[in-house]
């Protein structure tokens, strides 16, 4: 059997996309590569939204180039966002490369992969449009306890900053029924959190006629048996509508989590960036959001330094931030994209100044963070138990989970206790991105994750087709075909 490796870049949705590939690949016959060792096909996966993009991808495939003269009939495969914008430059830059597909057809992987060994010349196959709805390929999930689920793909916003859309396309919407069947099939396989994906996650409904489709769908996953979270991202201020915020609050399985780009304080940058709200709308968003949920943590997205921001457009910033009180932020440092509006404005800032004001903006989060997280101390918090999010914990005999609030919680490991098992834990101690739980656990709960993640079992869920929009619980779903199965 030949052997695979896919290596992934950029966010959620690529990562949920490389899940997708890995179960392609496996349907044609393939198997996962073992640690250590050389795979017969090394799949990228690639991100295009930040400035150094192309240069780890060509980092990468520079590094690569020996080892596949070493092993005669390995193959280079370069997928995702950038494989989308650079087509066939990156067979001309990289010339060792066998197969360049985009984001409308990662179905084509194993087809394009025989194809280029038959005719011993590199493949590129770019489509302009959606081929085939990702959900409707076979996956090989990463995880035995937490699942991505995709409800729509692509973005009918035009955000300046933004390559995304030119290379995704025009939001494609999922059918309400597939997306219930997709959850409920994870269910079954002991997945006890999903998230629901998107570039603009609330979107959800446009394309069949329906703009409170998402806050019906919140609704309908509390109705699924076994399953305990669900999360989503990630929305846009300007559709955010009360009845979500109300599915929030009344379904019980949902997580008391929003994480909804800010980008900007300042109205003058968000109308240049072309972000369809103000901050006083975003603002009172995060309002209603606590009044329904005094419980809820909210994160955001914050670029700094965008085009013709000025000292006052980045004190309205941090002064938007001040009032927000985010639980966390990712913050960036604007990046010029080629192809996009912003990258031609003129006022483009000095690096000095963008750093400056970084630093500015991650300081001041970094202590709301702080301040907030010191309030959770002493109290009890549900985590179910990850894998991978704690660096030092082997060092330190702690294990990771999240809270249904999405924080980070590092525990004093206890016998048992394993990743995707659900645990209750005292917090002893808080920094501004993780909170610490050391003492004994009060409880602990091993669950059909839990047994599964430690068999070395993960879930592989069969593509779910097109279907009639639909809510409520789906019919039972007959068993996944492959079920859990070795990875």
């Amino acid at each position: 059997m030949r052997t695979y490796e896919v290596r992934t870049f950029g966010c959620q949705m690529n990562v949920h996309d490389s899940e997708r590939l890995s179960g392609l690949l496996e349907d044609a016959g393939y198997t996962a590569a073992g640690p250590g060792q050389v795979a017969d096909v090394v799949v990228f996966n690639t991100c295009a939204v930040r400035e150094n993009a192309d240069n780890k991808l060509y980092g990468n495939l520079g590094h690569l180039a020996p080892v596949k003269t070493a092993n005669p009939g390995m193959q280079i495969a370069v997928g995702g966002c950038l494989a989308q914008k650079d087509r066939g430059e990156i067979v001309r830059r990289a010339p060792w490369v066998d197969v360049v597909f985009g984001t409308h057809n990662i179905g084509s992987l194993p087809v394009l992969l025989d194809r280029a060994r038959h005719n011993e010349r590199a493949q590129v196959e770019i489509l302009e449009s959606l081929e085939t709805f990702p959900s409707t390929l076979p996956a090989r999930r990463d995880s035995a306890y937490a699942g991505w689920v995709s409800i729509s793909v692509g973005c009918n916003n035009t955000c300046t900053f933004c390559i995304v859309p030119s290379l995704r396309g025009r939001e494609k919407d999922r059918r309400p029924g597939d997306v219930l069947a997709e959850v409920q099939a994870l269910a079954a396989e002991g997945v006890l959190e999903v998230t629901l994906l998107g570039q603009n996650v609330n979107s959800y409904g446009v394309e069949f006629g329906d703009r409170y489709a998402f806050g019906k769908l919140l609704r309908a996953c509390g109705d699924i048996d076994g399953l305990e979270r669900v999360r989503f991202t990630s929305p846009h201020p300007k559709d955010f509508t009360e009845d979500v915020i109300a599915a929030m609050a009344e379904t019980p399985n949902v997580c008391h989590q929003l994480h909804m780009p800010l980008q900007s304080g300042s109205d003058d940058v968000l109308r240049r960036m072309r972000r369809s709200y103000r901050s006083e709308r975003y603002l009172s968003i995060l309002e209603k959001v606590r009044g329904a949920m005094p419980d809820a943590a909210i994160t955001t997205d914050i670029i700094v330094g965008f085009p013709g921001e000025t000292d006052a457009d980045f004190e309205a910033t941090l002064d938007v931030v001040r009032q927000a009180r985010f639980s966390g932020a990712f913050t960036f440092q604007y990046s010029k994209r080629p192809g996009t509006p912003a990258a031609v404005l003129p006022d483009q800032l000095p690096k000095q100044v963008v750093q400056e004001r970084y630093e500015r903006l991650v300081e001041l989060q970094d202590s709301i963070s702080w301040e907030l997280n010191k309030q959770v101390v002493g109290t009890t918090v549900e985590l179910l138990v990850a894998t991978g999010e704690g660096r030092k914990d082997a060092d330190t005999r702690r294990m990771s989970g999240r809270a249904r609030d999405n924080r980070l919680v590092h525990f004093t490991a206890a016998e048992g206790v394993r990743p995707g098992d659900v645990v209750e834990a005292v917090v002893t101690y808080a920094a501004p991105h993780h909170l610490v739980a050391d003492g004994p656990l009060v409880s602990h709960r091993r669950t059909r994750a839990g047994d599964n993640h430690e068999a070395g079992l993960r879930p592989k869920t069969g593509g779910v087709g097109l279907g009639l929009p639909g809510f409520g619980a789906p019919p039972p779903a007959a068993p996944a075909e492959s079920g859990c199965a070795v990875r």
